[in-house]
């Protein structure tokens, strides 16, 4: 507790002082309850001394209206600025239950791969925003980003201190100051090589480059970049060649986590991930299933231009490290659906297909092949009929050459024929139907012969010996 701020102090007429919860160099933050509300907030509050220095005035000022801007969930939220004593800034935000990276580091050493990509998705989603409003955060650290608890205990990651953050000019307004060229911002260990030469003229991805060194800080305990002193440190991150493996670090790290940290690593900007949405996109596939859907609210934020952009880096480069999360992971809400609709058709078609054969199995026969009966079943499977057999002639089967009667044999007119037997031009006799044996010819059933007899014929036809009973010449 400063001597000046004391517990139970009010402050601006509604904050009442409990406690000091975190000290730095510009300012000190503190535990304080809004009377009215009830309400605990974070009430931080410039020290008398950096108050002389118009730059860090400017930097608590832009600190408070880049996290206004930027709605976010994942952005500590501020609800207050004001001015005590006629010169000291102060800003209430609101309180956060839990702690920031580092100290989860000391306590824990080093963190699992799926809780570190899920972190690292979840600063993306505030970044994202930030970088949309060309906003870039300079200074994103372990310290930085702060891990707190959802209502169903879900971890919620907050980056904080946009303190240092510089805006695009074209986002600044005529009044707002820029950080002068020859400033040091930002912590040096995860500062980019870009950053270490001219801090003014960093963009968006300098801050890939940083969450690049607080994964691989995460993952192995290691930050990738040491130095004895900061020029040594500076020298080594401009100038040293590729990061050490992580793998060196931790053996059953894979091998596409180190590439997606390599390409954060990147010294040539082209080479690094253009976006918060590439990032995401080759992370996805190693973090939590609930942690995905990140990624299409990065997409979404930025726009269709950077989704599209890095499905077409993963379609030139199938080895880049985002296409081999795009085979993964499914993308964009668009793309999923994309994908699904030949899936829906084909299954509608066999579906039809699957119908069809049915539907022919039922009617006793096949597309191909209308014409041909089914075959009766065995005999034996048949009970054996007390009537007899009545062959009823069908319109679908029609005669075969061989079974015609000839001309030369016509009827008598005397001879009538019987009612149970059809005429022969409708008698298809096939191989597979046996002649009834109750059925016999007319000639030999007197009984169903209402006229005279015919005349004998010279020889009784046997149906078992001739395939012609009727007498007809062949």
């Amino acid at each position: 507790m400063t001597e000046e701020i004391r517990e139970g102090e009010v402050l601006a007429g509604k904050y009442r002082v409990e406690r000091v919860i975190g000290q730095g160099g510009m300012g000190v933050v503190y535990l304080a309850k809004h009377i009215e509300l009830d309400e605990l907030v974070a009430l931080k509050l410039m020290l008398p001394e950096a108050v002389k220095s118009g730059e860090a005035v400017a930097r608590f000022m832009r600190e408070a209206r880049s996290a206004a801007k930027i709605k976010s969930p994942h952005v500590v939220r501020v609800k207050d600025v004001g001015v005590l004593d006629g010169n000291r800034p102060y800003m209430a935000m609101e309180y956060l239950e839990g702690a920031d990276l580092q100290q989860i580091l000391v306590q824990r050493k080093r963190l699992p791969l799926e809780e570190t990509a899920e972190y690292v998705l979840q600063a993306l989603e505030a970044l994202s925003e930030a970088h949309a409003h060309g906003i870039t955060h300079r200074d994103l650290k372990p310290g930085n980003l702060f891990v707190t608890r959802r209502v169903d205990d879900t971890p919620l990651v907050k980056v904080l201190d946009f303190g240092i953050s510089k805006v695009r000019a074209d986002a600044l307004s005529p009044s707002s100051p820029l950080t002068q060229v020859s400033a040091l911002v930002g912590s040096p260990l995860y500062m980019s090589p870009e950053q270490m030469k001219a801090s003014r003229d960093v963009d968006h991805r300098a801050d890939i480059w940083a969450l690049g060194v607080i994964m691989h800080e995460l993952l192995t305990g290691e930050v990738p970049f040491k130095g004895d002193s900061l020029p040594e440190l500076c020298a080594v991150i401009v100038l040293e060649g590729e990061p050490p493996c992580m793998r060196n670090f931790v053996p059953e790290l894979p091998e596409a986590i180190d590439l997606v940290i390599r390409r954060c690593l990147a010294r040539k900007l082209d080479e690094r991930f253009a976006n918060a949405a590439e990032l995401a996109r080759a992370l996805a596939p190693f973090a939590p299933i609930r942690a995905r859907i990140s990624v299409d609210r990065i997409a979404a934020v930025l726009g269709p231009a950077a989704s599209l952009r890095g499905v077409a880096l993963a379609q030139s480069n199938p080895m880049a490290p985002d296409s081999a999360a795009a085979a993964i992971w499914s993308g964009t809400t668009a793309d999923r659906r994309g994908r699904a609709l030949p899936l829906v058709l084909g299954a509608a078609l066999a579906l039809l297909v699957l119908v069809g054969i049915g539907a022919f199995a039922l009617r006793g026969g096949s597309p191909s092949t209308p014409k041909v009966p089914a075959a009766p079943p065995a005999a034996a499977e048949l009970p054996r009929p007390e009537v007899p057999l009545v062959v009823t002639p069908t319109p679908n089967i029609a005669p075969t050459p061989n079974v015609a009667p000839t001309p030369n044999v016509a009827p008598t007119p005397n001879v009538a024929p019987t009612a149970n037997i059809a005429p022969t031009a409708n008698v298809t006799p096939t191989t597979n139907v046996a002649p009834v044996a109750n059925a016999a010819p007319p000639a030999r059933s007197p009984k169903t012969s209402p006229g005279p007899a015919p005349r004998p014929p010279k020889k009784p036809a046997d149906p078992e010996e001739d395939p012609n009973p009727f007498g007809g010449r062949r």
